[in-house]
Order: C-alpha cells, then structure tokens, then sequence
C-alpha cells in the first residue's frame, strides 16, 4: 500500500490541504474539497482530472 512517509508529504493538488488513505484511495481532509484520488499499482495518481468528487 502507501508507504506512512509518502502519505506525509502529499497534498491535494486542488486545495494544498493534507491527504488521508482510505481503503483504495486517497481523500483530501478538507471538507469544502473532498476530491478521492485513486491508487493504481501502488501509485498514488494525484490529478485533479483523475479525482472522484465527494
């Protein structure tokens, strides 16, 4: 999965607010922003086109 210290250092691209994993993707911690970024093969693919909407 996603190694603790790179999940550290992502931002949402979108908002620059900090990131949490949940299950298969990554979600911004912003409220207002809420945008999933998918993992695919162990890699994060942190787009905004790529980003569900919450």
């Amino acid at each position: 999965m996603i190694d603790k210290e790179l999940l550290d250092i992502l931002a949402c691209p979108a908002c620059k607010k900090d990131v949490k994993l949940e299950g298969e993707k990554i979600v911004c911690t912003n409220p207002k922003c809420g945008l999933r970024y998918p993992i695919r093969d162990g890699i994060p693919i942190m787009l905004i086109d790529e980003a569900e909407k919450p």
